[in-house]
């Protein structure tokens, strides 16, 4: 005689074992009262003992149940036991054929029954045929006779099935000492966030933090080391995340780039006969007179030779200008305009770089009778000043007439490429 033992403790199982409802080919569990468990399955049970040819060998019956089948003896018998009371021995029945709807128990708009059997571990089940009553929707409304009160057994969405059904069928049917057991509550055994799934556990980092190598511990994620471009001039790399910050004279625009700040708007400490002239990163004071003898004031920054003797082999005139641009940069690059003030008939005028171009870093190319633009063709690293004359001369040749002028170009170079 062999016998199959099916001990089930309290703490397993609800107070009345599930219901077993099937309609079509949906199989749907039920939980009884004081649990608040609903959900649809979207399988049926498959019977092996009539599809599997010649399941059991050597004699043995076939017992199909849901999910499987046993192969036992002829003389098996199954002892089935709550814990509390002595086991009780059931009889070994023949093979039964799938659940059948029970005609009059609870019909849908579509004509379709239901059935609903089950039972309480040491009672009658509190549901049989004759207590389904139709009510609104799906609902299959239980009269329970045996224990107290009345429970609805309503269908729920697949979701209330995944985080609510699942987990319970898994305790039911597991041994007490393989259910799950939440490694999350209490002692917390991950740095940051932790989910418990069946099983086991996994750990989560905040944002700016990866796992270590013990997928429980949270590490700094360097932002910085990703790329030089991170940010415009410099990357920060604090816990969590990182910040952009820029040289003196520059202030962050954004999250990443830096922007000049015009020193001569927000404040400066050049003195009042000094003019200040902003440059990318910085700003200067030059004379607001820059003129020197023999040459006076005439306009701003217009300095002119009052005698023609004094000034015999100088320009009559110098105009100062001045300018800035970034470091590095991208050559060629037209970065200057030079224009006749004056334009007389039959003149003629060209145009030359005078002074300040020894290493070649310009040239002055001629657009017309009266302009002409300077071309940067090699890259100036700041910081640094660069001063250029630019000459204009003007002749008419049937008048025997030459004369000069002079743009003395202050080139500011900042310190950075931006």
């Amino acid at each position: 005689c062999v016998v199959v033992c099916v001990e089930l403790t309290c703490s397993q199982l609800p107070t009345c074992t599930a219901y077993v409802v099937e309609r079509k080919h949906t199989v749907a569990y039920y939980m009884n009262p004081g649990l608040s468990l609903t959900a649809v399955l979207p399988f049926s049970d498959i019977n092996e003992c009539t599809t599997v040819p010649d399941a059991c060998k050597g004699g043995m019956r076939c017992i199909n149940h849901f999910g499987g089948y046993f192969c036992l003896p002829q003389n098996a018998q199954i002892i089935v036991s709550n814990g509390d009371d002595e086991p009780t021995v059931a009889p070994l029945v023949e093979e039964q054929p799938p659940l059948a709807p029970a005609p009059g128990c609870l019909d849908d708009e579509e004509g379709k029954a239901f059935l609903v059997q089950g039972s309480y571990g040491d009672s009658e089940c509190c549901c049989d045929v004759s207590d389904c009553t139709r009510s609104q929707g799906l609902t299959i409304q239980c009269l329970n006779r045996k224990r107290r009160g009345v429970q609805n057994i309503i269908m729920d969405d697949f979701l209330y099935f995944r985080s609510a059904f699942l987990p319970f069928l898994f305790n039911l049917l597991v041994p007490p000492c393989l259910a799950d057991v939440n490694e999350c509550e209490g002692s917390n055994p991950c740095q940051h966030q932790c989910y418990n799934i069946m099983g086991s556990f996994i750990c989560q980092c905040e944002q700016g933090y990866e796992l270590a190598s013990n997928q429980a511990s949270c590490q700094d994620i360097d932002e910085c080391a990703f790329s030089s471009y991170m940010c415009q001039w410099q990357c920060v790399n604090q816990p969590g995340g990182y910040v952009c910050t820029c040289p003196e004279g520059y202030q962050l625009q954004g999250n990443r780039m830096c922007q000049d700040i015009d020193e001569c708007e927000t404040g400066n400490n050049c003195r009042e006969d000094e003019m200040c002239w902003n440059y990318f990163g910085g700003f200067r004071c030059y004379p607001r007179n820059p003129c020197h003898e023999p040459y006076v004031k005439t306009g701003e920054g217009r300095c002119s030779c009052q005698s023609l003797t004094i000034c015999r082999g100088l320009p009559p005139s110098i105009v100062y200008k001045y300018m800035s641009i970034s470091s590095e940069r991208s050559v060629p690059a037209d970065i200057f305009q030079i224009q006749a003030t004056s334009v007389y008939p039959n003149m003629h005028n060209t145009f030359r770089v005078k002074s300040g171009n020894e290493g070649g870093e310009f040239i002055l190319r001629r657009s017309s009778n009266v302009s002409a633009m300077l071309v940067m063709t090699k890259p100036l690293t700041g910081p640094r000043e660069h001063v250029v004359d630019l000459e204009m001369v003007t002749h008419n040749n049937v008048l025997n007439y030459r004369s000069s002028s002079l743009l003395r170009l202050t080139i500011i170079v900042g310190p950075y490429a931006f």
